[in-house]
């Protein structure tokens, strides 16, 4: 197939790209402007074509998406206030769908995220899947969640309003090679300081290269008109992911541990103070706020069955194998030619 994918030089979308290569896919990059494609593995591969675009931006993108016959949309913005999210998520999002009805795309496979979820709303120990609760009051969830709850809209009224063909993917918090350490674990207070916030709350891992064959997987006809949580077998708990974190000698902020029960009520205390008191005024950190609190720390079940039965999707790499190849010296991947008009991906131990 001819996919184009956003967000290609990602940390997720450069192994979405090469899993997509392996495969055997013709792809259409779209990378930032101000990308070095030389830092990208593939970017010389017969199959590839690199586009520069800003999707913040309509020029281009018509063109960008003409011909393909899917497009695997990852980009999205994760720092900044909640306009720079904005732009960089609901924004890019409107324009892309935009530009799909513009050029007759309309098979498209959409990157969420679990954070959607109403984690408040939902009991403590319930297994989360693809029927739970949506966030009820987003305005009390931090930036990432409100645009990505935006984006999701945008992507079902593109479904239903043009018979678009749409798969929304929800990865679970996506670790790797320079991504180990963990928001789930705590709150950071300066660089090298977290609160650790709890220890036995289930983490809703993927790894990197098991959540991009699930993307790309995801393609499938079977999956049309279908939302997939993917998550990885054998989730750890956070002590006994910080536990391997030491194993594989990873350098740990100092951590102040915080009880979560402690941690919950002292938020509710802080949160009722500054509604009450100070009609909401003070702008609280992530920690202090009931419902970004819950999200990360709250003690839930997470559930894959549906990725594995749709897509014929296992996990590949256990969380062990994961961080050996996370924390080893060899690069992503290796792109090697046969001859000009093939070439394979060959995947070494990262």
């Amino acid at each position: 197939m001819k996919l184009l994918i956003t967000g290609a030089s990602g940390f997720l979308g450069k192994y979405v790209v090469a899993e997509a290569l392996r495969k055997g896919h013709q792809v259409r990059a779209v990378v930032r402007p101000s990308s070095n494609e030389k830092r990208l593995t593939w970017h010389n591969h017969p199959n590839i074509e690199l586009i520069r675009l800003d999707l913040r931006r309509k020029n281009g993108i018509v063109d960008a998406v003409r011909g393909m016959d899917a497009v695997i949309h990852l980009a999205a913005a994760k720092e900044g206030d909640f306009y720079t999210r904005f732009a960089g998520t609901v924004i890019a999002t409107e324009n892309l769908l935009d530009a799909m009805i513009a050029a007759g795309v309309l098979r498209l496979v959409d990157i969420s995220t679990f954070s959607v979820y109403d984690y408040q709303g939902i009991s403590s120990g319930t297994t989360i899947t693809e029927d739970s609760l949506i966030e009820s009051n987003p305005l009390e969830r931090d930036e990432y969640a409100q645009t990505k709850l935006l984006q999701e809209q945008l992507v079902r009224e593109f479904e239903q309003n043009h018979n678009a063909l749409v798969t929304i993917v929800r990865p679970g918090l996506i670790y790797g090679r320079d991504n180990l350490w963990s928001s789930l674990l705590g709150g950071k207070l300066t660089d090298n300081l977290w609160l650790r916030i709890g220890g036995y709350a289930t983490m809703p891992l993927t790894y990197v290269e098991n959540c991009a064959e699930a993307i790309v997987s995801a393609i499938c006809d079977e999956a049309i008109a279908q939302t997939l949580n993917i998550v990885d077998d054998n989730l750890p708990t956070q002590r006994s992911y910080v536990k391997k974190l030491k194993q594989h000698a990873y350098s740990l902020p100092r951590l102040i541990p915080v009880n979560w029960t402690l941690m919950r009520f002292l938020a509710w205390i802080m949160w009722t103070y500054n509604q009450l008191v100070l009609k909401g005024k003070a702008r609280l950190p992530g920690i202090f706020i009931p419902r970004v609190l819950d999200a990360r720390f709250k003690h839930f079940r997470f559930s894959n069955q549906s990725a594995k039965q749709i897509l014929n999707w296992q996990p590949k790499y256990s969380l062990d194998t994961a961080l050996e190849r996370s924390c080893s010296n060899v690069e992503l991947s290796e792109i090697s030619y046969s001859t000009p008009e093939k070439a394979t991906i060959e995947k070494l131990n990262v």
